[in-house]
């Protein structure tokens, strides 16, 4: 994921308007350490500070991996080099945080990075601008974070996050298992809503290839499959049909019971879905699964996990057509969102002709920085509104 944040800075050069602010004569290329919360931040210090500091969201960490800063995510694909020496060298201060929690973060990926500010502060002077990126999960972050705390963040950058509704993306990672359940059915132990705790353990060494990937490979069974993805997915699918399906359940096996347990239940419903796209939907209605949000889930969600598109500051959205973990729809959402909050000149969205999940080019992610650079620099104004004059 923070791939893309590298292959983004080597190209920019936009400097901060004032002077270089000097980083002490031996800087500290990057410092761990904890925060009170249980997180780990790092914080990455250039030779000559340009004064910007860029704030990373990383993308989503399966719930039964050891808390820390995900390294496999801090890395250039394909290579050991370290993403913030990418960033450091040319000239931008650099700190992320592992949060507390791994799985469903967002509040608390929140909390982590604006605590990571706050120590960034008490070590160097304070930045001239903030600007948080984020991926994935981090989107969704960067996203609720900058409509919340604008007067810490001076913009940002999410990129194919679920950022237009994280309700109808919930739903989505159901709706997938349950359908995939109904042309499989009994080949993944557990339900939609309960996956058997071991399962997460043996998921990606055994169970997927063992057990799902023979049938869904199978010959025989590629009617199923093509109509599955055309229920669940409703967009048109590459040639390797078993990735997409593969990536979409490991969400709903590793996601599920680690959202029904921060959401105070389960947070996923299609009583009132009508699933259409199979070779008999009538016969797909009345007999798929159907299960009930726990009421308390929707209510959490609807209160720290829904964003509003009430922006004080710049923001910058970017999402694949063709992404088949969060559906391209988001962006759509959000920008009715962002409409109805009248708000339009502070928002962008850049539209990336692409399949797969988060999978950008160097030249998408240079015209969105720059757009990012371009309106935190001169940030729009928002249009009056003129209230109705009362009679007196």
């Amino acid at each position: 994921m923070l791939s893309l944040l590298a292959l983004l800075l080597p190209y920019h050069t936009v400097q901060a308007q004032s002077t270089t602010v000097q980083a002490p004569a031996t800087p500290l290329a990057c410092e761990d350490g904890a925060q009170t919360s249980g997180a780990t931040y790092r914080i990455c210090m250039p030779a000559q500070w340009n004064g910007m500091l860029i704030v990373y969201a990383h993308g989503y960490v399966a719930p039964n991996q050891p808390i820390g800063i995900p390294e496999a995510q801090m890395k250039l694909p394909g290579s050991n080099i370290s993403v913030a020496d990418t960033v450091t060298e040319r000239n931008y201060a650099f700190a992320t945080s592992g949060y507390s929690t791994n799985g469903l973060a967002v509040q608390q990926g929140i909390a982590d990075l604006i605590d990571v500010v706050a120590i960034f502060k008490t070590k160097y002077p304070a930045p001239q601008k903030v600007l948080l990126v984020g991926v994935s999960e981090g989107g969704l972050i960067t996203t609720i974070a900058l409509e919340q705390h604008p007067d810490l963040f001076n913009g940002g950058l999410a990129m194919c996050g679920p950022y237009g509704s994280f309700t109808e993306q919930t739903n989505y990672f159901g709706d997938f298992r349950v359908l995939f359940d109904y042309f499989f059915p009994g080949l993944i132990p557990g339900s939609p809503v309960d996956v058997p705790t071991n399962l997460l353990d043996t998921w990606e060494t055994s169970t997927y290839s063992n057990t799902i990937l023979p049938v869904i490979t199978d010959p025989a069974n590629a009617a199923k499959v093509d109509q599955l993805l055309a229920v669940a997915y409703q967009q048109n699918y590459p040639a390797n049909k078993t990735q997409t399906i593969g990536d979409i359940l490991w969400y709903n096996i590793f996601a599920t019971n680690d959202a029904s347990t921060k959401l105070g239940g389960q947070p996923f419903t299609n009583q009132a879905h009508n699933y259409t796209g199979s070779a008999d939907d009538p016969t797909l209605n009345q007999s798929v699964a159907r299960f009930t949000a726990n009421d308390l889930a929707l209510t959490n969600m609807a209160a720290g996990y829904e964003t509003t598109g009430r922006l004080d500051v710049p923001l910058i959205t970017m999402h694949t057509t063709g992404d088949p973990i969060v559906p391209y729809h988001q962006a759509d959402l959000y920008q009715a969102k962002v409409d109805a909050a009248n708000r339009g000149p502070l928002y962008s969205h850049i539209q990336v002709q692409a399949y797969g999940h988060c999978q950008f080019s160097s030249f998408d992610i240079l015209s969105a920085f720059s757009q990012l650079v371009a309106k935190v620099s001169n940030p729009p104004l928002l249009p009056r509104v003129y209230l109705p004059l009362v009679a007196r």
